[in-house]
């Protein structure tokens, strides 16, 4: 069987006690605990038992201890997955981006998010999907933007004769020969004259 890996030791039961009574952090105050057992002479078993854990996690938690102090045993975030575009790619995408695809050569007269992804894929050898990329372009500021089309023989000022505007200002109709021989008061529907 393996030797028990041993504690640090600038620290003493007591002491972690103290510091998992202040701690904010419900994971570190239970590992400081388990520590404390084994300080205090207790079994490796003991602080598993006390921790509710198991004696792979007591092991972990007395590594982490040794290397970092209490501050090992605080609950941590993942640094989550490596992203797939780094800067070098961005960089790239957004100078092609900015410069427009060239039909001859791109085959497209503008870019779509497919089109993108499969320049990523020809020019770095990186696979990223229509959402990734969508995602990483909003992170860089881009967002997505349509012209308004355009026929290449319209003629200039067309759009503005086309418009229709509305009158400055409205005029009361004049009341109709109906309305005025019915006897009605205007105001109140009730009452006749």
């Amino acid at each position: 069987m393996a030797r028990a890996i041993a504690l640090r030791s600038d620290f003493t039961g007591p002491d972690l006690r103290r510091l998992a009574r202040g701690s904010k952090d419900a994971s570190q105050a239970r590992g400081l605990l388990a520590m404390a057992v084994i300080y205090d002479g207790g079994t490796r078993s003991e602080a598993a038992l006390l921790g509710s854990v198991t004696l792979q996690i007591v092991r972990d938690w007395v590594v982490r201890f040794n290397a970092e102090g209490p501050e090992g045993l605080c609950d941590r975030k993942s640094a989550g997955p490596v992203p797939l575009l780094n800067d070098a790619h961005r960089a790239a995408l957004l100078e092609i981006i900015d410069r427009g695809p060239i039909p001859p050569i791109h085959g497209v007269v503008r870019w779509r998010l497919c089109d993108l992804g499969q320049w990523l894929f020809e020019e770095f050898q990186v696979s990223v999907s229509p959402q990734t990329l969508s995602r990483t372009l909003r992170g860089m500021g881009l967002h997505k933007l349509s012209a308004r089309p355009k026929h290449h023989a319209q003629a200039a000022g067309a759009i503005e004769a086309f418009t229709k505007t509305s009158p400055r200002r409205w005029k009361a109709l004049p009341r109709t020969r109906a309305a005025a021989s019915t006897g009605w008061k205007s105001g109140s529907p009730m009452k006749r004259e």
